[in-house]
């Protein structure tokens, strides 16, 4: 946030002490506050006292989103909220004491294999706020926070929407925004958040927003006029694999058909070019919605395996702002074995069960807001669980210091090849081609126009048929192996 003007007075809230000012934005200030039970440090967000009632609307709008969601472990936990003695509604978080990452790539550009630590899980949260029907609207680099264990998390849901209903709330950050968010009749849907994450991403690279060039005029028209006509310059670091610059390519590119489908979709990329630079692909966390029938077992061919609660990296998690090379978190260090961490609902009979990571791709249906929040809960229970034992044991010193070697979770599936597309009559019908045919193999597609949600369907042909859609009819296919693993997407686009 920005601290450009002086912070309001803080408000006096029961059972919380003031402690500093965090920063002030356009309509509310952040504060750290101690509170007296539990003891902890929290971040509090406060309205400003002469807000209007659409600001009051807003602000009720992001405490209900951001609790709905916050279950998520890269979104900023939402504690509570209330209204102070003064009548300033307020929003008590997670206190995250590290930089934000508009601080960190001020102060320096980002690592690869630190950049990708941090996209990865932030686009597990923007996946799991689409499935929930939410599109962010304003993913930037001072809206990932760092949490008190160096993990990423995405806070700041002021100007979200539902991805089926236009929202009030105004006001955009130019320098990461899509070119549709500039038109004369504005849009937003899951593939602007998508564009989003990848100008963040960008710049935690560059050290700069993508389209600021060193040297020329930066003003908000010269911006908005190369977001809007000018390809996504190179990254100018040799140390950037080409497979990263096409990565962020697509992920921004100018029409929304051309960019990845889902913030899941963009994860497995960052995963796969993990895979390729020999680093420890980092799991990515959304909620299992399917029924518990559907689930499968452990032993369904490689596609579900179970994992423990706590797995200990030798990088610093998530992006975090740490020098050390060790970050302490139990006993054994274990990599995590799968791609894909899917949470499966609460259910009372299952609490104390392991958790099971699926690579899953259908699963759209919305889950229950209420479910979404008890999963914390369970979360919490496994961490003390897996965590207690190991602290509690005797050393044996030969399996404290044994590491099992990584393994990469994540396959190299060839995308399909000679995706085309042929208008007959009122539908139209693509064909593809698999460079790579292995037993098992199957195609998941999606027909949805560039303003719909996502909604995929799996086929084992190599041709499917869709009714055409007025100018353009687009299909995106991924092939999906049946260990569970998958290529990168393919998009062909017909005129009507």
């Amino acid at each position: 946030m920005s601290t450009r003007r002086p912070a309001a007075p803080p408000p006096e809230i029961p059972g919380f002490h003031y402690v500093d000012v965090l920063g002030s934005g356009g309509f509310a200030d952040v504060y750290r506050y101690e509170q007296e039970l539990p003891r902890r440090q929290v971040a509090i967000k406060v309205m400003l006292a002469d807000g209007a009632v659409s600001d009051a609307a807003q602000f009720t709008a992001e405490a209900n989103v951001m609790a709905m969601l916050s279950s998520h472990p890269a979104i900023v936990t939402v504690l509570q909220a209330g209204v102070a003695a003064d009548e300033r509604p307020y929003l008590v978080m997670e206190y995250c004491p590290g930089p934000n990452l508009q601080v960190r790539y001020r102060r320096e550009p980002l690592s690869v294999a630190e950049t990708l630590r941090i996209g990865i899980p932030i686009a597990g949260a923007v996946e799991t706020a689409h499935r929930a029907g939410v599109l962010h609207r304003d993913i930037k680099p001072a809206n990932i926070l760092v949490t008190e264990y160096g993990r990423p998390a995405l806070t700041d849901f002021g100007i979200a929407a539902t991805a089926h209903a236009p929202s009030e709330a105004t006001g955009m950050s130019i320098p990461w925004s899509p070119p549709e968010a500039f038109g004369d009749v504005q849009r937003s849907a899951p593939r602007s958040d998508v564009y989003q994450l990848g100008a963040t991403l960008y710049t935690l690279l560059a050290g700069r927003s993508p389209f600021e060039i060193p040297g020329r005029s930066n003003g908000t028209a010269d911006v908005v006029d190369r977001i809007q006509t000018l390809p996504l310059p190179r990254l100018d670091r040799p140390d950037v694999p080409e497979s990263l610059q096409e990565v962020l390519a697509k992920a921004m590119a100018r029409r929304m058909a051309d960019r990845h489908p889902t913030a899941l979709a963009l994860a497995r990329d960052l995963q796969r070019i993990q895979a390729e630079l020999g680093q420890t692909v980092t799991p990515i966390d959304i909620i299992d919605e399917r029924p518990v029938a559907e689930r499968g077992d452990d032993s369904d061919g490689g596609r579900t395996r179970v994992r423990g609660v706590v797995s200990i990296e030798p990088q610093a998690a998530g992006g975090a702002s740490v020098d050390a090379d060790t970050v302490l978190r139990g006993a054994v260090s274990i990599e995590p074995v799968d791609a894909t961490v899917i949470r499966p609902p609460y259910s009372a009979k299952k609490a104390d069960a392991p958790r099971t990571e699926i690579s899953a791709e259908s699963a759209r249906a919305r889950w229950p807001w209420i479910t979404a929040a008890v999963v914390v809960g369970v979360a919490a229970a496994g961490v003390v669980a897996a965590g207690v034992p190991a602290l509690l044991a005797p050393p044996e010193p030969q399996e404290t210091t044994a590491t099992i070697a990584p393994q990469d979770p994540v396959a190299v599936v060839p995308a399909v090849e000679q995706l085309t597309g042929e208008v007959a009559g009122d539908e139209v019908v693509f064909t593809w081609t698999n460079p790579d045919p292995e037993d098992g193999d199957s195609y998941i597609w999606d027909a949805a126009a560039i303003d719909e949600e996502p909604d995929p369907e799996v086929t084992e042909e190599t041709s499917v048929t869709v009714p055409a859609r007025g100018a353009q009819t687009c299909l995106t296919v991924t092939l999906r192996r049946a260990n569970g693993t998958s290529s990168a997407d393919e998009t062909a686009c017909v005129g009507g």
